[in-house]
């Protein structure tokens, strides 16, 4: 596993981090805990020190595996987390006061629960779940912040930023106040490169690349036959004509890496670990195959600028989360 500085936190993060979502048991179905387990366990064998969940994941349930794995590693790892927004509406809707969202005392309140359900005394990184720019005179979030990093319950403090928009967050990462972002980034959704991106750089805010592979389209696995529990997310975000739309693009995706080794997911997490501003991707893992094949990437190294610039042709603009 190869390891990247984290902003200026100086924290050193394995480029493939641990994505918890899926183990929440609520939206993504269809896995058990005790595969869950295993293959954290496995990804920390193999030199992953990062993992990344959130108080909303299950209700808790994601945090208080991760808290378990935590708990019994002698291994140093990292631990990010999320508020999430007091009205539970993703993403943030502008204009919404941020009273609605991320009062004082919900997002004291909050990050002690994560505290009880991790078994944790301070969170390495708390994030807000979603981010409206028009949150930025309130002060009652940076109070938050403050008092908590006094506190020593957060070491420090991260926007989880609302899908497709990465450029919302880029007045708070002028505020100082904040030490890294987390945002899509994949093939398909290359749009932190425009604006979000060269600030990180100028800043040196820590990135956290989710969603690497637009919620396994880009495995090359999802066909217009595909079908998904009942109640499982990816039954609403694959839903209607978008299997067609992704039998499309990943094709031409295949076609044009046709003479590339690798799979195309381990292509597509290659892509996403090629941009500098990028300090760890977290791909979803609940088994130890996947956990294996992607830990495995970080030793393939950046993409050439031959394949890069191949891949980069294929932006595709939609939103499936609406």
């Amino acid at each position: 596993m190869r390891y990247r500085t984290f902003g200026r936190t100086g924290i050193p993060v394995s480029e493939i981090g641990y994505g918890a979502w899926g183990i929440g048991q609520k939206q993504w179905l269809g896995g058990n805990d005790d595969d869950s387990l295993q293959a954290l366990r496995r990804a920390i064998e193999l030199g992953l020190n990062f993992i990344d969940t959130a108080l909303a994941y299950g209700d808790g349930h994601s945090e208080r595996l991760v808290g378990q794995v935590v708990r019994e590693s002698s291994c140093g790892l990292y631990i990010a987390t999320k508020v999430p927004p007091k009205n539970r509406i993703w993403p943030a809707r502008l204009g919404t006061p941020i009273e609605e969202v991320f009062p004082y005392d919900y997002l004291i309140a909050s990050t002690e629960e994560s505290l009880r359900n991790l078994g944790v005394d301070c969170i390495d990184l708390q994030q807000f779940h979603v981010w409206a720019p028009n949150w930025l005179a309130n002060d009652d979030w940076q109070r938050a912040i403050d008092d908590l990093k006094r506190a020593g319950k957060i070491r420090y403090a991260g926007i989880s930023i609302n899908d497709h928009q990465p450029a919302s967050a880029i007045s708070a990462l002028e505020t100082g106040l904040i030490d890294a972002v987390q945002v899509i980034y994949n093939v398909f959704d290359q749009s932190p490169e425009l604006a979000l991106f060269p600030k990180c750089l100028e800043l040196n805010i820590g990135v956290i690349a989710r969603v690497p592979l637009d919620e396994g389209a880009l495995t090359g696995k999802i066909t217009e036959s595909t079908s998904f529990p009942a109640g499982d997310f990816r039954e609403f975000y694959f839903s209607g004509n978008r299997k067609s739309q992704v039998v499309q693009h990943v094709s031409a995706l295949q076609r044009d890496l046709t003479h590339e080794s690798g799979t195309l997911a381990e292509l597509a997490l290659r892509f996403v670990l090629t941009h500098p501003a990028v300090s760890t991707v977290i791909p979803g893992m609940r088994s130890i195959r996947n956990v294996e094949s992607n830990c495995a990437v970080s030793h393939a190294g950046p993409l050439s600028p031959q394949t890069l610039t191949v891949m980069k042709k294929h932006a595709w603009t939609k939103n499936f989360y609406q």
